[in-house]
C-alpha cells in the first residue's frame, strides 16, 4: 500500500542520515582539544579516540556517498594517529 511505501521511504532515509553521527564526532574533537590540556588525558583521549572511530564506521555504514566513503578512511587514519600519540601522551 502506500502507507506501506512512504513508511519505507521514511526508514530507508532515517538509516541513512549521518547528522547526528556528524553532530557527535564534532562533541568528541571539541572533548578532545579540551583534554588536550589536562595533567594526564592519556586514557581519556584514547577512549574519545574509540569512539570517533565508532562514528566513522557508522556514517560509513549508513551513506552511500563515494566522496563521503574516501572521507570517512581519511578520517579513519587520522583517528589512528590521535590514538597512537594519545598511548605516549600517558
Amino acid at each position: 500500500s502506500e502507507a506501506d511505501l512512504a513508511r519505507e521511504v521514511a526508514l530507508a532515509a532515517d538509516r541513512s542520515d549521518i547528522v547526528e553521527e556528524l553532530v557527535r564526532l564534532e562533541s568528541h574533537v571539541t572533548q578532545f582539544d579540551r583534554l588536550l590540556d589536562d595533567e594526564s588525558p592519556g586514557r581519556a583521549l584514547d577512549f574519545l579516540a574509540q569512539e570517533l572511530g565508532r562514528e566513522a564506521n557508522t556514517i560509513a555504514s549508513k551513506s552511500l556517498d563515494v566522496d563521503i566513503a574516501h572521507a570517512v578512511v581519511e578520517i579513519k587514519a587520522r583517528i589512528e594517529r590521535l590514538r597512537e600519540q594519545a598511548q605516549n601522551v600517558e
